[in-house]
């Protein structure tokens, strides 16, 4: 029988998902065959499987500390937000439609076959699942059909850990309110509970750990000193943009606007490694800068709705400007499409049914409509030369004469479009930025530079050997695999 533990938060963003992933390397190099699983999670940042669908960019990151392929059984359900109260759900890879909250909480509970069917069968080829639940264990509000969280537990009859963090304040009535809220049933299944987040002297939280395990009867398994490096990994959610750090002190100035459903912004983590690039997140209500050599438009779960987004803020008056002075555009899958003459949504597929103007930028109309690409892909950048990969995650259909000039050639089919010179370009591949060759010669285009020599996969998979040595260090890993 496969040997399953959950890991639930007092609330959201608390480092459940790092702390799985640091897990998942620390076990899978003592030699185990584990595996990441999160029955629900919502997040417009997603990943392509080795299956041919799409899990949330966290599981998919987990498989990677676990060194395997991420495939759908690692997240049976994924909500991607559309607007502030639907989401489009997909189910074991596939989209399945679209609801609204409330119709999906009446609903939910009729997942749970299909949950239990992926877990079971994930199982299959582990000696160690480590599953994550979502958002907070305390939201008994929410517990009628629940699959995220004690709902699951309990179908799949786990052990749960709860994680508490220290960096919010009030980690002590958090951890001691989650287990009081609870009914015993579900009190009974809390195993042990770990801080985390801790900055500065360990030992001053001493005292707090008592408290804790006075309270509710809970061991501690340890406390988790803040890991800066942690921030270099691919984030779950929009939330973490909020805090994004700007990167770099010269050289290229990157900025990426923040569209409301922005979407796969994982995309510009490699471009934050560069030493020589500054990166900015471009929040709502603050002009694009003018001294930006590079905007790029990033991925949208909701592409007609956010291009409005983007003229309500001013921003492609901006863009305008930006180009006059003669900086670069990058769009990325639905930035992509933006750049375009004309958008058409006759179904109704991303929003309301209709069809806008787009920015204009390229000569290309698209149609969103039809099956979804959920594909990876290979290929090469005509213009340097240079290698990528990367995967297509888009529903619809581009035409135009500016496909003449692709931006990119994935094994014989042209992909995307360049014009104005080369300062105005786009395609619909996600990640392309990771492959080293590749963005050495794309931010060479825009400005000369000497190659920087980081090696990006490198770079993560150091990190990730860091976190779990790091969770070695502080956590009892022993005692957990006993629980």
């Amino acid at each position: 029988m496969t040997k399953a533990i959950m890991f639930m938060g007092t609330g959201s963003d608390v480092g459940k998902s790092m702390i799985v992933a640091g897990l998942c390397r620390a076990y899978a190099n003592r030699g185990l065959r584990v595996r990441p699983f999160k029955p629900q999670n919502m997040s417009n940042n997603a990943a392509v499987t080795a299956d041919g669908g799409e899990i949330g960019r966290a599981q998919a990151l987990q498989a990677r500390a676990c060194r395997v392929a991420p495939v759908t059984d690692m997240n049976p359900v994924l909500l991607k937000p559309q607007t502030d109260i639907g989401a489009q759900v997909v189910v074991q890879g596939r989209v399945v439609g679209a609801m609204k909250a409330r119709e999906y909480q009446t609903r939910k509970g009729e997942l749970m076959p299909a949950v239990l069917e992926s877990f079971h069968r994930l199982g299959r080829d582990a000696d160690l699942v480590l599953v994550e639940g979502a958002g907070s264990a305390s939201e008994v509000n929410l517990r009628a059909g629940d699959i995220a969280n004690m709902g699951f537990a309990e179908a799949a009859d786990l052990p749960v850990v709860l994680i508490g963090d220290i960096e919010r304040g009030g980690v002590i009535a958090s951890v001691v309110g989650t287990c009081a809220v609870l009914p015993p049933a579900e009190r009974a299944r809390l195993k042990a509970f770990l801080i985390n987040k801790f900055r500065g002297d360990v030992s001053l939280f001493d005292e707090g750990l008592r408290i804790i395990t006075g309270h509710t009867g809970l061991p501690s398994l340890g406390v988790v000193p803040w890991f800066a490096e942690a921030d270099r990994l691919p984030p779950e959610d929009a939330l973490a943009l909020a805090a994004a750090r700007t990167t770099g002190r010269r050289g290229i100035r990157i900025a990426v606007p923040m569209l409301s459903r922005i979407a796969n912004f994982d995309d510009f983590d490699p471009l934050r490694e560069e030493p020589d690039v500054a990166l900015e997140m471009i929040p709502p209500g603050q002009p694009l800068p003018g001294d930006a050599d590079l905007v790029i438009l990033p991925g949208t779960k909701a592409t007609i709705p956010d291009l409005a987004f983007l003229r309500a803020q001013g921003w492609d008056i901006d863009l305008a400007a930006h180009l006059r002075r003669g900086g670069h555009v990058l769009g990325i899958c639905g930035g992509f499409q933006m750049l375009g003459r004309r958008l058409d949504d006759p179904a109704g597929t991303e929003g309301a049914p209709g069809a806008v103007d787009g920015l204009g930028l390229l000569d290309l109309e698209t149609v969103l409509d039809g099956p979804k690409s959920l594909v990876e892909v290979t290929g090469r950048h005509p213009a340097s030369g240079t290698d990528m990969r990367g995967y297509e995650m888009h529903i619809g259909k581009t035409t135009g004469p500016a496909l003449a000039a692709p931006l990119l050639d994935l094994d014989g089919r042209p992909e995307g479009a360049v014009a104005a010179g080369g300062r105005v370009s786009g395609c619909y591949v996600h990640g392309l930025f990771a492959a080293d060759g590749f963005r050495h010669a794309f931010l060479s285009g825009i400005r000369a530079r000497p190659a920087s020599g980081v090696r990006y996969d490198d770079a993560m998979e150091e990190v990730l050997d860091g976190l779990a040595k790091h969770l070695e260090t502080h956590l009892d890993l022993n005692e957990l695999l006993k629980l």
